[in-house]
């Protein structure tokens, strides 16, 4: 109710006034002759039309507005002067039907305190002036003031339909570069399967024929039965070295398995209900083995105690390479902690950023943020 109010003010402001300068003129009147029945209903006609005419459409309410001048004409025909002052509202309420004319033709009215009126010069030209000013500041400052409201409404509205399509595209592309990684994996395994396959297949079966013929001549033959063994040693052990070659070749890179676990664990977060997303910039191939091994324990940490205690809705890891040092920082919108307990969990954090030469630090206010330092 109140917000209705506060929409219309300016209508019940433009009645008061109106029903003001028609109660003046009647009265004004009725000192002489008294209200004649056909004053009353002139002022009634007139204050239905320009009290109705903002509930209906631009050319009706248009009609009715100079509907409302023919009133005011009859009004100061019949009545008197003394409804002359109507005369400067109902101009107003014309030039309002106007918004793209420019404000100065309200200073017209102005003119209006010439007109000798019973009013007198003085009282006229101070009504003129009020109403003058109640209807610029309704018409132009109000006005433009509710235009830019209304802009600032869909800015913000599209601002916030842009963030979701933005969300949702990073949603995508996590998902997508999830599914790479994951085919790019199983492709991996295949392959290091097959060459497993057909490097040390080949070489466990014939050192097994040699094996079994070595229990046949060990007997009948043992030096040609030695000759056979050590061959036999000799081939298992090119292939422990080709199997070692394959496994250096063939295995993932440290960074790709890191950032496939990363990726997995935001979607596990998403799937928990809390918003989760992982950013990263510069370059990560600079980032070794082992300061990728403290990030993925101290993420995977850090996000936990987020889930557990901070009831947080969204949490964001965000991992930045830089030219001599790596940034690693996990903060979620929880309701953070007043002090720090240094239990299992952030002892073991401390230890392991500490074992690289790297420093660890939380922030409390707004949520919980833990950043980790690393040298490269």
């Amino acid at each position: 109710m109140n917000d209705r109010l506060r929409e219309n003010y300016f209508v019940f402001v433009r009645l008061a006034l109106m029903l003001a300068l028609c109660c003046y003129g009647m009265i004004d009147n009725s000192e002489e002759t008294g209200v004649s029945v056909g004053m009353l209903l002139l002022v009634s006609f007139y204050l239905g039309v320009m009290s109705t005419k903002e509930l209906v459409g631009a050319r009706i309410r248009m009609l009715m507005a100079f509907a409302g001048v023919i009133l005011n004409l009859l009004l100061v025909y019949y009545g008197g002067r003394e409804f002359f002052l109507l005369a400067f509202c109902t101009m107003f309420e014309v030039l309002s039907l106007f918004p793209e004319i420019d404000f100065k033709w309200y200073f017209v009215a102005l003119l209006g305190v010439f007109v000798e009126t019973p009013a007198g010069f003085l009282l006229q030209g101070l009504v003129i002036v009020s109403m003058m000013v109640l209807y610029l500041q309704h018409n132009y400052i109000v006005a433009g003031y509710r235009e830019r409201m209304r802009e600032d409404v869909l800015t913000e509205q599209n601002l916030k339909r842009d963030m979701r399509e933005r969300e949702h595209a990073s949603r995508e592309e996590i998902r997508k570069s999830m599914l790479v990684a994951e085919n790019q994996i199983l492709e991996e395994r295949a392959s290091l399967s097959q060459t497993l396959h057909d490097k040390l297949g080949h070489n466990i079966n014939g050192s097994i024929y040699q094996l079994e013929g070595v229990k046949v001549l060990m007997e009948k033959e043992p030096e040609k039965s030695r000759a056979m063994t050590q061959a036999v040693i000799d081939q298992l052990r090119t292939g422990m070295d080709e199997i070692r070659a394959i496994l250096r070749r063939e295995r993932p890179e440290k960074r790709e398995l890191a950032m496939l676990q990363l990726y997995k664990l935001c979607e596990d977060c998403n799937d928990k209900g809390v918003e989760t997303e992982f950013e990263s910039e510069g370059d990560l191939s600079l980032i070794g083995d082992n300061l990728w091994e403290v990030i993925l324990d101290n993420a995977f940490e850090a996000v936990s105690n987020s889930m557990k205690y901070a009831n947080c809705s969204h949490i964001e890891i965000r991992l930045v390479a830089m030219n001599k040092m790596v940034r690693c920082s996990i903060r979620d919108d929880g309701v953070g902690c007043k002090e720090i307990h240094d239990g299992m969990g952030i002892s073991g954090m401390r230890q392991r950023v500490r074992a690289v030469g790297g420093t660890l630090s939380f922030e409390t206010e707004a949520g919980f943020t833990v950043t980790m330092l690393l040298p490269l």
